[in-house]
């Protein structure tokens, strides 16, 4: 198919876009007034409806540092510009208030998907100037999306955008498109003069100042999620082959020629209904049947009825007059189909029912055994509370009588206290008499050595026999109360 030149949004460009045929991945090519470019396949769109390819032609990250002069930039670049590798755990807001201080200045946005990376994605951004375009360059280039991780924005300069596939009437608007689309969620008119256009990865456009405010990583409209999927396994034995989901509660088990693990959740819980992953049909356990009305189409992924009235098994016929030839009228259909639905309702009904009996018996149990448990811990921690309630109580009453001991032993200090005082008042008292004692009696030698000196004197004189009656008389000595009442009793006695 020939190659189609279309912006960013889907509208022709002129200047910006060239039309070119089907480049592959690594040809260069020699843009005007400029060095060499790579040209890097991409992709968008839903695969399983309609996906868009196309090529996009950047200038080579090899060229000079843009981070100091605006003379080192790409000669003869356009204020187109693409964000590679950019995680696919950023949503369309956290993009949007990553660059937000040059929101005012990008006229549109498109989000491609780039081919052998399933978790990197790219953004083409094209700028009202270029003047712009270069401030976002030396402004994010190298820059990390968040402090605390480590991806780094890689910013390089475009020079054209060609769609090489297919593209889908609806998805993104054709050269013949007069009346431009509406924004999904405030459905006024996308404009680029007035707002930034955002186009998602499924080929939606929105505002800018609209997907901002949308925090999911799916898309608004279709609910396309950018992040790819991980591939299923078996929630017991992890093969990818073969898999079976069960309706209900969403367990993922092998079937019956694997490991048997989705039939051993059916006989567990009484989930009788599981969908198998690859063809979408369901199974029925109890009725060894399927059981499904409704498939998905593997053309454009909607959801058709298997015996549609229309399709005829033997392929006779194809045109869907027979059918009304056969007699049956429209009003037979809405009934057969109104039957369906009731049908459905029904089952869902008694499925729920069933469902609920046995997560409440389950959370009958789970109270049970909580209840059990609970009861087994109250035990435990009474038995513990008793014991250390004992042990408060001996305590209280060591303490009680270390107490009275401490008090019987303060009062017999204080008793031990006055008798000490008491001792020593009487030893004190007695040492002063006895030294009284002392000194009384050595005068009292004193008096009676001085006496018998003054005998012996008198004795040894010549005239000895002519002395009569002569008393000897002490010398004088100190005048003191104790002496005087010694010498009145000495005198009291020679009288």
């Amino acid at each position: 198919m020939s190659a189609s030149s279309t912006s960013l949004a889907g509208a022709p460009t002129g200047d910006d876009f060239r039309p070119s045929a089907s480049l592959n991945s690594g040809e260069l090519i020699e843009p005007s007034g400029s060095g060499l470019t790579q040209a890097v396949p991409f992709s968008s769109g839903n695969p399983r409806i309609e996906e868009t390819r196309g090529v996009m032609h950047l200038y080579r990250n090899d060229l000079p540092d843009a981070t100091d002069s605006t003379s080192s930039l790409p000669v003869g670049r356009k204020p187109l510009v693409c964000v590679l590798a950019v995680p696919n755990h950023m949503t369309y807001a956290d993009f949007c208030q990553f660059c937000a201080s040059f929101i005012q200045n990008i006229l549109e946005m498109r989000v491609v998907r780039n081919d052998g990376m399933e978790d990197r994605h790219s953004i083409l951004i094209r700028f009202d100037d270029l003047k712009s375009a270069d401030n976002f360059y030396q402004h994010f280039n190298g820059r990390r999306f968040s402090s605390l991780e480590e991806e780094v924005c890689h910013v390089l300069f475009t020079v054209d955008v060609q769609f090489t596939g297919s593209v889908e009437h609806g998805k993104i608007s054709l050269a013949s498109s007069t009346e431009p689309p509406a924004c999904a969620v405030c459905l006024e008119r996308l404009d680029q003069e007035l707002s930034g256009i955002l186009t998602t990865i499924c080929n939606h456009s929105f505002h800018c100042s609209c997907i901002s405010k949308w925090t999911d990583s799916s898309c608004p409209v279709c609910r396309y999620c950018q992040q790819q999927s991980e591939k299923s396994t078996c929630s017991v034995c992890g093969i990818s082959e073969n898999l079976w989901m069960c309706v209900i509660c969403g367990y993922v088990g092998c079937g019956r020629y694997k490991g048997s693990h989705a039939i051993r959740h059916w006989r567990d819980t009484q989930h009788c209904y599981s969908v198998e992953l690859e063809t979408r049909r369901v199974w029925d356990y109890v009725g060894d049947n399927y059981v499904h009305r409704l498939i998905q189409s593997k053309t454009d992924g909607k959801l058709v009825e298997l015996n549609f009235p229309f399709s005829h098994l033997d392929g006779e016929c194809g045109n869907c007059q027979c059918y009304a030839d056969t007699g049956i009228s429209e009003a037979s259909l809405n009934s057969k189909c109104d039957v369906i639905v009731e049908e459905y309702n029904d089952l869902l009904t008694s499925q729920l029912e069933r469902q609920k009996e046995y997560y409440e018996s389950q959370l009958l149990e789970i109270k049970e055994e909580t209840d059990k448990a609970i009861a087994d811990a109250v035990k435990k921690a009474s038995g513990k509370l008793q014991k250390i309630q004992s042990k408060l109580e001996k305590c209280l009453a060591e303490k009680k009588f270390l107490e009275e001991i401490n008090e019987n032993l303060v009062k017999n200090q204080e008793i031990w206290t006055v008798k000490v005082q008491e001792i020593e008042e009487r030893e004190h008292s007695a040492l002063e008499l006895r030294d009284k004692k002392i000194n009384d009696l050595e005068e009292q030698l004193r008096d009676l050595m001085v006496h018998l000196e003054g005998q012996r004197a008198v004795e040894q004189l010549p005239n000895s026999n002519g002395v009569e009656e002569a008393t000897v008389m002490p010398l004088p000595t100190d005048p003191s109360p104790s002496s005087s009442k010694r010498s009145a009793k000495h005198s009291r006695k020679r009288g």
